[in-house]
């Protein structure tokens, strides 16, 4: 691209006036970024279009990974990383007089996501481009995203995040490409020629029109892909004006503003019908567009659609797009003529299953006058689905209806979408050997047995070029140094680094780098809180979703515990901690909602007790995303995974934790599991109930936390405060908390699992005193992180699910 930095700064500085029409002293910081991406896409662009010119000259099969989230982060200096230029540009810009972590900064992360899923869809992405799969994504562009939290007095509050405000310079927006979607109406019957025929009449349309964003992997940018978001438009820009000038102006306004709402914000609050509805209508809305698009380019360059299924894999990711299946159905029979047996043959085999979770809030169902009035004639096909399955079921297994009836797409009232998504698709997978095996032995067992030949496991895994090479430059140079490049390509190579486990030199380095990157992050914390933390204190960091079942509750408690402790004895023999949270909640969840409360007041209570001040620290780092997850990964100690026991599908923050070097405290949960066996008893610091215990009190019962309760003194004395007036400033906020663990039992056994927490974290605290055991247990967890990248977990979906090649 460029030769050098004069090259560099040559054409940069003639895109600035042409795209700016001024002079470059005169820009602005976001000028100087939005020119620097032009500059890069447009190198790029010729590579981009060849990529898809050759994936339709090869006729390779192509892979379409449909997901409600994208959480792509910033990419200007990933991107600038994976192309090779990222010291050239550096070097440039610094010779103009500006810094690249200025324009770094100065970018917005799209606000495309929410928290493991999104984050998870764009690693498989980078890994497909990688990889050399002709793997595309599609999703939602959304104007708004989820939410920006901000954290006032300690509670949470949510404003939009308008990311989209200046632009977004690294889109293309294709208006000759959109999609006609349709909602409502009413659907004729009538036979032409002698066949059944369907129309859809007195529907209200809405323009789906796509913005593509290249997808740039690690030295792959001969190999560029795509991802497709779509966006609602009106089909015409139409303005009540008789409304306007009667003095109704919302009504003259309001057709545009109802289908823009289809993609302003990521999960509406579905608590009403309009949310509800508007949620149905995001789904069927990106399932549409998208399908719409890639049959449009494979009848362009193959015609018959009898072969579909052997050149197009399409990947549903989690139930939001489940509506693949009656949408491909629709088109294959509605506008390509096939019969039924012929469509739904074509569908099965197109279309693979990713179930992300247990939560039975997670797994959708729609009330059927919804699902029906919204869309009519997917409701007819899903329907047709239902019958045919009960059909055939029934004959299968006439001894055994109850295992027909658990299984069907629609009962009680409303469309189950897992069911769906698992009738309609040839490959069911669950995301760790443990969420894998509860699928086929719980959740889904029924399943299980009629299609035992659909189920297998993918477990999860991050882009380590993204969490480690590109967020950790000081780690990744100290790794290359050791063992070679190698491992950027071949994330298995980082197990050469265990040849180093016993080099006190190495691993002295080692505890520099992280002492380095934790200094970077106490910096971060004193700006963004005002809070002055000591880098030399243990960096103990619990960053996710906020969620009863990951207990952030039960680290609360811990937190709680020490502060109670060291006021009794301030000579407590425990290492000085910084405790770190970051996170949302989802803005209807007040329990949630109350438990960030809670941590923010326990922080301003410990961190004003100048007691303790030199032992303790607590900050909640608002507003969690992809750039400061950059920031926090490389300089944590230890990570807390510490959901309940069975709750958890996978995980991916504890491997990028991992990957950094940090220590796993948690419990056998998701991927901890395979953590455990990949690192070793030595190398985790483990506790707490295991799956088959927890399953068991949910089926039998058998727990009582008034027990745990009254027989511990000092969680009894935790969860007191809670309620004591121990919380002046917060009197009577956290009675919902107390009652969840008393009146309700405790249903995710935070007080079952406090005594074992300690203990394990107690243990944990020996090993860091001893600091070169410390740091062999640190690279030991880096060495091991190779199993869990995504390029393995890519390869798998490759060769098993997907059935395409991939570069080796």
């Amino acid at each position: 691209m460029f030769a050098n930095k004069d090259s560099f700064c040559e054409a940069y500085l003639a895109k600035f006036l042409e795209t700016q029409g001024k002079t470059f002293d005169e820009g602005t910081t976001w000028e100087r970024y939005q020119t620097l991406v032009l500059l890069v896409k447009e190198w790029i662009a010729e590579n981009w279009a060849e990529t898809n010119n050759a994936y339709s000259r090869n006729r390779d099969k192509q892979v379409y990974y449909f997901s409600m989230e994208f959480l792509i982060g910033k990419l200007l200096s990933y991107y600038l990383l994976n192309l090779d230029i990222k010291k050239i540009v550096e070097e440039g810009l610094k010779d103009l007089g500006i810094e690249l972590e200025e324009l770094v900064q100065v970018e917005k992360d799209a606000a495309l996501g929410n928290g493991g899923l999104g984050r998870l869809a764009a690693c498989f992405l980078d890994a497909m481009a990688f990889l050399g799969i002709p793997g595309h994504g599609n999703g939602i562009r959304y104007k708004y995203g989820l939410f920006q939290q901000k954290i006032v007095n300690g509670y949470q509050g949510e404003i939009a995040d308008n990311w989209l405000s200046n632009g977004y310079p690294w889109e293309i927006r294709k208006p000759e490409k959109a999609v006609v979607v349709k909602f409502k109406g009413e659907v004729k019957t009538g036979l032409v020629d002698g066949r059944l025929t369907f129309w859809h009449e007195n529907y209200e349309p809405v323009l789906a029109v796509p913005y593509d964003i290249p997808i740039i992997s690690y030295e792959s940018f001969t190999n560029i892909n795509n991802l497709r978001l779509w966006s609602a438009e009106p089909m015409v820009e139409e303005f009540d004006l008789a409304s306007f000038n009667r003095g109704e102006f919302s009504k003259a306004v309001s057709y545009k503003a109802e289908v823009e709402a289809i993609s302003n914000i990521l999960y509406p609050d579905d608590s009403s019908q309009a949310g509800r509805e508007l949620r149905l209508k995001q789904e069927y809305f990106f399932v549409a567009a998208g399908l719409g698009s890639i049959v449009r380019r494979y009848k362009k360059k193959n015609g018959s659609l009898a072969d579909f299924h052997r050149k197009v894999a399409i990947h549903i990711n989690d139930t939001h797009p489940a509506l693949c299946i009656p949408e491909l159905m629709r088109i294959l029979m509605d506008e390509e003529g096939m019969g039924w047996e012929e469509a739904w043959n074509v569908t099965v085999n197109t279309m693979s299953y990713t179930n992300h979770t247990i939560m039975p809030e997670a797994l959708e169902k729609w009330p059927i006058d919804i699902f029906r009035y919204l869309l009519p004639r997917i409701y007819m096909i899903v329907e047709e689905i239902d019958r045919r399955y009960r059909q055939e079921m029934g004959a299968k297994y006439p001894e055994n209806p109850a295992l027909v009836n658990q299984t069907t797409v629609i009962r009680e009232g409303q469309i189950w979408m897992a069911n769906l998504a698992v009738i309609g698709s040839h490959s069911v997978n669950g995301v760790s050997r443990l969420h894998t095996n509860i699928l086929k032995e719980h959740v889904m067992k029924d399943f299980h047995v009629i299609y035992p030949y659909k189920f297998n496991n993918k477990t999860n895994g991050v882009s380590h070029r993204r969490f480690l090479l590109e967020a950790n430059p000081g780690l990744a140079d100290l790794i290359t140094e050791a063992i070679g490049s190698g491992w950027i390509a071949r994330g298995e190579e980082l197990e050469k680094l265990l040849e180093y486990r016993e080099d006190r030199i190495f691993l002295e380095k080692l505890g520099q780098v992280k002492y380095r990157n934790k200094v970077k992050l106490a910096n971060l914390i004193r700006e963004r809180t005002g809070i002055d933390v000591d880098p030399h204190s243990v960096f103990d960091i619990q960053v996710k979703r906020i969620h009863a079942y990951k207990r952030q509750l039960l680290n609360v408690f811990r937190i709680l515990d020490f502060y109670n402790r060291l006021k009794e004895n301030p000579k407590l023999p425990i290492h000085p901690h910084t405790f770190i949270f970051g996170g949302k909640a989802a803005p209807v969840y007040h329990y949630a909602k109350t438990v960030i409360k809670l941590i923010n007041t326990v922080a301003d209570k410990i961190n004003r007790d100048p007691q303790v001040q030199d032992r303790i620290k607590v900050v909640f780092l608002e507003n969690f995303n992809v750039s400061l997850a950059e920031r926090i990964y490389p300089a944590a100690e230890v990570s807390q995974q510490i959901s309940t026991a069975s709750r958890e599908a996978s995980g991916t923050g504890n491997m990028k934790f991992m990957l950094n070097g940090a220590v796993t405290l948690g419990t056998l949960d998701g991927a901890n599991v395979e953590i455990l066996q990949a690192v070793g008893e030595d190398n985790i610091f483990i506790f707490g109930l295991d799956t088959d215990k927890v399953l068991n009190f949910y089926r039998k019962g058998g727990y009582n936390s008034w027990e745990e309760y009254h027989t511990y003194p000092r969680l009894k004395k935790v969860v007191d405060q809670l309620i004591n007036g121990f919380f002046s400033e917060a009197e009577g906020e956290f009675r919902i908390i107390y009652d969840s663990l008393l009146r309700d039992n405790d249903e995710f056994f935070v007080l079952k699992d406090f005594c074992s927490y300690i203990e394990a974290w107690q243990r944990l605290n020996v090993l860091y005193g001893n600091r070169q055991e410390w740091q062999k247990t640190s690279l030991i967890n880096i060495a091991r992180a190779g199993v869990f990248t995504a390029d393995r977990t890519i390869k798998e979906y490759a060769e098993e699910v997907w059935r395409v090649p991939y570069r080796s």
